[in-house]
């Protein structure tokens, strides 16, 4: 009997490369200085976690306010804002040190916070105090305080900068704020306990949700005045607008459902089972994926726009609620509430083994009570290798 010898080869593996390393790269080759992070918000921990997106890592964790909820990042300075509810502040972080260098005192009680698309300013609905905080991004100073209704909510900025949305929760009422002259230059009443705000690309109209009386509310901006109150399923609470701005995609929580507007007709076209307490919707960039996170099934659905239905189902970690893609587009970061964990759900071709487009690359630990998450690419001012 002929005896066969088997060699094994066994090939040192780098530490902390997980079995992910190994499979083709999503990422296109961007050069040593660049950078994405993503930025999460600690509720009950005080703090930020940073997580290197290119590493699958957490990267750091930084000490903000009391209780931080919202979180943005600037299109154009390599910062980043952190809205403090417990102690009525904005922390702002540096992305490229990734250090908190400025803290800002607001209101009473702010959650969001919004920032135009030329970088300069941001604005903050104080819940609490019944006005919106004007923050001059370039001083890193408040410059001015405007009083809306009854426990403004959010305050969105349009894409041309000319005018920031309010929707205040207190009165059932959408204040509209000439964002030159800083001033309320019209209030409208809408529906019961307005929130989320979409508006279109071109400044032409918003959209304001109403978890309150299950509607979404048609703004005509140029005009000032309430267009349309288009029925949608019950409690409202976050809308996604396709890039293009020609459907918004409504998340029934309470109706299991998201329902989809036609923005230029304010049309509610469809209405889909989506799964169980959708909280949140975020639309990919070529406007034909919709990801919608599943609260109380702790999934996140893949809707297929153009087909009209369900094309995958992820497992996720425990209350699954806020969204990030990746500036390539293949990963979506899951911000899972209960668990104190992201998500990373990675996009990718088919192949025989693994026939799904989707599937679940590794979760990474945060802080406690995480709120919101934001992701920040850019390329260092002064070139680097990655430390």
């Amino acid at each position: 009997m002929r005896k066969i010898l088997f060699i094994v080869v066994l090939l040192p593996i780098a530490a902390g490369v997980g079995w992910w390393y190994f499979r083709e790269s999503p990422f296109p080759s961007y050069g040593p200085s660049y950078r994405e992070y993503a930025y999460v918000t600690n509720g009950k921990s005080n703090t930020v976690t940073v997580i290197d997106v290119l590493a699958y890592r957490a990267e750091k964790t930084l000490q903000v306010g009391s209780e931080p909820t919202g979180v943005t990042a600037n299109p154009k300075k390599n910062e980043v804002y952190v809205v403090n509810s417990g102690s009525s502040n904005v922390s702002i972080i540096d992305a490229e040190k990734n250090q908190v260098v400025a803290t800002l005192g607001v209101h009473g009680r702010p959650y969001f916070i919004d920032v135009a698309q030329d970088g300069k300013r941001a604005y903050v609905a104080n819940s609490g105090s019944a006005n919106v905080s004007v923050i001059d991004l370039e001083r890193r100073a408040v410059a001015g305080t405007i009083r809306v209704g009854a426990a403004p909510g959010l305050a969105r900025v349009s894409p041309d900068g000319k005018v920031v949305v309010v929707s205040n929760r207190g009165d059932d009422t959408a204040s509209l704020i000439d964002a030159e002259k800083l001033a309320v230059r019209a209030t409208l009443p809408i529906c019961k306990q307005p929130e989320d705000i979409a508006l279109l690309p071109d400044s032409s109209k918003a959209f304001v949700a109403c978890s309150g009386s299950a509607q979404v509310a048609s703004i005509d901006l140029k005009n000032d005045k309430l267009l349309a109150l288009l029925d949608v399923g019950p409690t409202p609470v976050h809308l996604a607008l396709k890039p293009d701005g020609g459907e918004l995609m409504v998340t029934d929580f309470d109706g299991d459902a998201i329902s989809i507007i036609e923005t230029g007709t304010d049309e509610v076209a469809s209405s889909y089972l989506i799964g169980t307490k959708p909280a949140r919707g975020v639309v990919s960039a070529d406007n034909s994926r919709l990801y919608v996170s599943n609260f109380g099934s702790n999934s996140v659905a893949v809707y297929d726009i153009d087909l009209g239905k369900i094309i995958a189902t992820v497992p996720v970690g425990t209350g699954p609620d806020g969204l990030a893609l990746s500036q390539s587009q293949n990963y979506l970061l899951v911000l899972n509430s209960q668990s104190g964990d992201v998500t990373f759900i990675q996009k990718r071709k088919p192949r025989k083994l693994e026939p799904s487009e989707y599937s679940l690359l590794t979760m990474i630990p945060v802080g406690v009570q995480p709120n919101n998450i934001v992701v920040k690419s850019f390329l260092l001012k002064s070139a680097g290798v990655r430390k």
